[in-house]
């Protein structure tokens, strides 16, 4: 955003928290330490009346498709990594509506037959699937194609704002148990424990909007450097929402 603003010559960049999440505390430091004489506009939190039904009555007024009408308002966020939907799920004591679920299949409904995938993985990186090379981006969205196919990803937790999400992660749960059982045959014990430990403290930084922060980098490197022997193949057999592990390359 701080990339284009500067491309287009804006003075400021504006984002749709409504100060009451977390998301605004990521955002708003993150640009000012890119360019700390950026404006921010956050019309939530600044407006007079911006309520849900407003937010939609503007946007059709000016022509802006929105996802969500005033029958149906709910959270709704999405990203290479997960989606995330809040606001119109069941209460705690009733099972999510199957209609909850956007991105995945719902496990019951997944096919019978298993499907196995190759995960490749270099110095820690994941870098192929099924033996293709792909970058990043390109191999977390096919692991998404592939692990929605079966419902997996399938989370159901209330958040630090005390409100029940639920959150469709299929390929980073693939990846997580990929990279999880190689570096048990890779890394000693104690190692895994500080590893695992770093891994919190990473996710509290990022969480915080602490990208830039000389914490994080250092985090970086060190899990660089006990990641360069982590470097195998892993296969794993997807059904039904479950995720099993059945060989190991190192």
């Amino acid at each position: 955003m701080v990339d284009v603003a500067k491309a287009v010559g804006a003075d400021a960049v504006a984002h749709g928290c409504t100060g009451k999440e977390h998301s605004e505390i990521r955002f708003e430091p993150t640009f000012f330490a890119l360019d700390p004489k950026l404006i921010v506009v956050a019309p939530w939190r600044e407006w007079d009346s911006m309520g849900s039904e407003d937010a939609i009555g503007h946007a059709k007024k000016h022509n802006v498709p929105v996802p969500v009408s005033n029958k149906s308002i709910n959270s709704r966020d999405g990203n290479l990594w997960c989606r995330s939907r809040e606001g119109d799920t069941s209460g705690e004591e009733n099972e999510p509506k199957k209609d909850t679920f956007m991105l995945t299949v719902n496990p019951e409904d997944a096919p019978h037959e298993a499907e196995s995938v190759d995960i490749g993985i270099v110095s820690g990186i994941p870098v192929s699937v099924n033996g293709k090379k792909l970058s990043p981006a390109s191999l977390l969205t096919k692991l998404n194609e592939i692990g929605r196919r079966h419902g997996i990803g399938h989370m159901d937790m209330f958040g630090n704002c005390l409100s029940r999400a639920v959150y469709e992660t299929p390929g980073v749960d693939i990846l997580f148990a990929a990279a999880r059982k190689l570096e048990s045959l890779t890394m000693d014990q104690e190692t895994l424990q500080v590893k695992d430990s770093f891994a919190q403290k990473y996710a509290d930084l990022v969480n915080a909007g602490r990208w830039f922060d000389p914490l994080r980098e250092s985090v970086d490197s060190f899990m660089e450097n006990i990641s360069r022997r982590t470097t195998g193949t892993v296969t794993l057999k997807l059904n039904k929402g479950l995720i099993t592990v059945t060989s190991t390359c190192t």
